[in-house]
């Protein structure tokens, strides 16, 4: 009589997350990078790209509380781990009451993916929306040395991925 192969529990594809299916949502009050998750990657041997967006940002600025709406796109090539998704709005969520800059916002959000998930390269992108007649668009990249595929991928791209700006 022959084994069956035993199929993995959900428990066990998805690791140690705690929020995704959790039935509850507390909404954290700042972003801190203990909120965001990671679940294996099933393919590390591939170089692949993810691509989140997320077109409903929002922040305070820190100088005259008024809030700041935005885009921000997280694109990356995953080594081990990947993002998990509810962790990530959960975590981008949280900077709805926090006073910051789009430039300081951008490179922390980086910081705290390449601690959570440590990719082979990340490009993190804020497109702000205009105040006094102005857009910022701020973009901070991770890549490790030996790695170029990422950018190169980057360069691959079709430009209706990344439409140029509107000119007068």
């Amino acid at each position: 009589m022959s084994k069956k192969k035993k199929t993995p529990s959900k428990q066990q594809k998805a690791g140690h997350l705690t929020l995704l299916g959790s039935g509850t949502t507390e909404y954290p009050d700042k972003p801190a990078a203990g909120i965001l998750e990671t679940f294996p990657n099933a393919f590390p041997n591939r170089d692949y790209l993810v691509k989140f967006t997320c077109p409903e940002f929002t922040s305070i600025c820190p100088v005259t509380g008024q809030p700041d709406f935005g885009t921000i796109t997280i694109e990356y090539m995953p080594d081990e781990s990947c993002i998990e998704s509810k962790s990530l709005k959960l975590y981008l969520g949280a900077y709805r009451n926090q006073g910051a800059f789009a430039e300081s916002i951008v490179n922390q959000v980086l910081e705290d993916l390449v601690g959570a998930c440590q990719p082979l390269s990340m490009v993190v992108t804020g497109d702000f929306t205009a105040r006094g007649g102005i857009t910022i668009n701020v973009s901070a990249v991770y890549k490790l040395e030996e790695d170029e595929d990422f950018l190169n991928l980057l360069d691959d791209l079709d430009e209706t991925d990344f439409p140029p700006d509107e000119e007068d």
